[in-house]
This record gives structure tokens, C-alpha cells and sequence, in this order.
């Protein structure tokens, strides 16, 4: 008759530690050429595909640095997945309030970053900056210094367009704070 042998974590308190099995653990390798380390951070083999390549956490940033969602696409094409893709997160955008802080680090918004582009000005830019930056585009382009102008007149559209998102930006900012 064989011997049946006793656990050694019987009984309390527990004389193991836990999760302490004999098992070997299932551990994923970084999927890069050569790498040794955990792959515990996945990355998308191509747009719009659910296939995952698994990288260390310094493979990954190094992948998601050349990362272009709209590689493959003509400009048109990527303007439409834009818009399409902002259709179906819109309910999300409640939750902008939760950005990190600081200036270049994903503070702003796309919108507010084509606004400072078309100002002219870097994305560190304050408030005060773009006030003056906004001033002195839009006295050059103004419908009253250049009447019938029509690019004049786009301009003059697209730097006041830009003030109000910016200035809205910095009121819910002010607000928030």
C-alpha cells in the first residue's frame, strides 16, 4: 500500500508562502530578436488587427516611437479615419479633465495643438503668448486692413479660430484649478 504524504501548508498558519507552487511559472519572452527580458507589454502588429507582438517595457517604447496609426493611408483617407474615430469616442471626451500636467506632455488636446501651430507657436506657449501672438496675426490679416482679400479673410478666420479654442482651453483650465 503507498503512503499518501502530507502537505506541508496544512492546517494554520500556512507554512508556505503564497502562490509558492511547484509549478513552473509561464513567462512570456520579449518577442524582439535577441531579448531576453519579460514581454509583458503588447503592441499591435498592425492597425485595426487584434494580433499582438509582446515586448519588454524598453522594446515597446522603442516600437510605439515609429508607431504611425495612419501609415498606408492617403491624406484624405486619414482625415476620414480621424473623424470617424472621434464620432466614436466622443462620449469619452468627459474625461479630458484626467490629463497629465505640465505643457508638451499630453496636456493638450489636438485641437488646442493645431491652434498653437497655426499661431505659430511652440506647445509650452502660456496664455499671455498666445494673446499677442493672435493679436499681431490677426491686425496683419484683418478684413478692415485688407478688404476683398479672400485668403486675408481665411486667415483672419483661422487665427480667431484658433484664440477661441485656446481661450476655452485656458478658462476650463482656470475653472478646473
Amino acid at each position: 500500500m503507498s503512503r499518501v504524504r502530507r502537505s506541508p501548508d496544512w492546517g494554520f498558519p500556512r507554512w508556505r508562502g503564497y502562490g509558492s507552487s511547484r509549478e513552473a511559472a509561464q513567462v512570456r519572452l520579449c518577442d524582439r530578436h535577441g531579448c531576453s527580458d519579460i514581454g509583458n507589454c503588447p503592441a499591435p502588429k498592425s492597425p485595426n488587427s487584434p494580433d499582438r507582438w509582446y515586448f519588454c517595457q524598453r522594446h515597446a517604447a522603442e516600437y510605439n516611437a515609429g508607431w504611425d496609426y495612419f501609415a498606408g493611408l492617403d491624406a484624405e483617407e486619414a482625415a476620414q479615419r480621424e473623424a470617424q474615430e472621434r464620432a466614436d469616442n466622443g462620449g469619452y471626451k468627459e474625461t479630458a479633465h484626467y490629463g497629465w500636467t505640465g505643457s508638451g506632455d499630453g496636456s493638450r488636446s489636438a485641437d488646442e495643438m493645431r491652434a498653437l501651430e497655426a499661431l505659430g507657436l511652440d506647445t509650452d506657449a502660456d496664455f499671455d503668448a498666445v494673446r499677442k501672438a493672435w493679436r499681431l496675426k490677426a491686425k496683419e490679416v484683418h478684413p478692415d486692413v485688407k478688404p476683398g482679400d479672400a485668403e486675408a479673410a481665411k486667415a483672419f478666420q483661422t487665427y480667431q479660430l484658433a484664440y477661441e479654442v485656446l481661450r476655452a482651453a485656458e478658462e476650463r483650465r482656470e475653472w478646473k484649478g
